[in-house]
């Protein structure tokens, strides 16, 4: 079978053929410049990692490297069949939703004993037991709790024949961040997040990237975060962000798409108009990091290090805190394993 595309090269080949969703000039210069006037603030940094992660362990343990693979191999799907019914994660007073309900649960189960970090445990643990640790305050469970199940034990699994570790793993790919998504989606068929549109076979990797992306954090935390080749990787292509460039102007959809997404309609995996909204989304981010380095090379006469990585860490929390003023926008919904 004939090798994906990789994500960049993914974006760039949907954007150029694609019917309902558009990447608009305009916007990608607005969100430039507002980058721009971000770019001494902690919110476009690597170290912005722990900000959003508030709830991951002290950055210094092995552990940590372990809850982040626990909490990224089970990223996804977090959106509710009714906004009135909401999974809800309580931890130290807090009520999360949506994904750091995960974050909340894990951080939980370890506070009550669970060795949830452990490969050993992980590897072999029940649906019930998973379900006991997932568990929500309310009715309303955390959606796939047996695929979530699946990828976790299967994740842990490979784990073991690597070592025993996250760490163990991992560094087989050296310090190269593409090798180590190359080698995350080799080993780990959950990890696997790829499509077929117009012939071609697409790839997005959205969470392998956010794997590789998080353990840059975290060793960017400890201080050894010397990573090479961060700049391989795109956004992470989910149902946030398109949102946040849609309202930002960065992104517009079709009259046609727009009104299925307001009817509710859900997309399936594959489908022409969600590989559109996630591969446009990926080139329209890799659009606005080239004009904002363009922008701060004309203004200040200076290299830029802002990557994709960092225009994501600070969307999808910006998305978050604007969903009131973005309600009109609709997210799109499909229900997977792979964002």
């Amino acid at each position: 079978m004939e090798k994906p595309l990789l994500p960049r090269e993914s974006g760039q080949f949907i954007a150029e053929q694609s019917r309902d969703v558009f990447v608009e000039d305009e916007g990608v210069q607005k969100v430039a410049e507002m980058l721009y006037g971000l770019q001494h603030s902690d919110e476009l940094t690597a170290s912005g990692w722990k900000k959003a992660n508030p709830l991951a362990p002290a950055p210094t343990s092995d552990q940590a490297l372990n809850w982040v693979f626990v909490v990224d191999t089970m990223n996804f799907s977090f959106w509710p069949e009714e906004e009135t019914q909401q999974c809800e994660v309580t931890y130290k007073g807090t009520t999360y939703t949506g994904y750091m309900t995960l974050c909340a649960a894990i951080t939980r189960a370890m506070e009550e004993g669970v060795p949830i970090t452990d490969p050993k445990y992980f590897s072999q643990m029940n649906v019930e037991e998973l379900g006991r640790v997932l568990r929500s305050d309310n009715e309303t469970p955390m959606p796939m709790l047996q695929e979530r199940h699946q990828v976790l034990t299967e994740g842990g699994r490979v784990l073991l024949e690597h070592g025993g570790s996250f760490r163990s793993f991992i560094s087989q790919a050296g310090n190269d961040a593409q090798k180590m998504v190359e080698l995350i989606v080799q080993k780990i068929p959950s990890y696997r997040d790829e499509a077929t549109y117009e012939g071609k076979r697409i790839s997005f990797y959205k969470r392998a990237q956010i794997l590789v992306a998080d353990y840059w954090g975290l060793m960017a935390a400890r201080g050894q975060g010397d990573i090479i080749n961060m700049d391989w990787l795109t956004m992470f292509a989910d149902y946030r962000v398109p949102q946040a460039l849609v309202y930002l102007g960065a992104l517009r959809y079709s009259d046609t798409l727009m009104q299925a997404l307001k009817n509710g309609e859900l997309l399936s995996s594959g489908d022409q108009r969600e590989v559109e909204i996630r591969g446009c989304s990926i080139w329209c981010v890799e659009l606005i990091k080239d004009r904002l380095h363009k922008l701060v090379q004309e203004r200040a006469g200076q290299p830029c290090s802002v990557n994709s990585v960092i225009i994501d860490f600070y969307l999808w929390p910006y998305a978050k805190q604007h969903h009131k003023e973005m309600a009109h926008i609709p997210i799109h919904h499909t229900r997977c394993i792979y964002y």
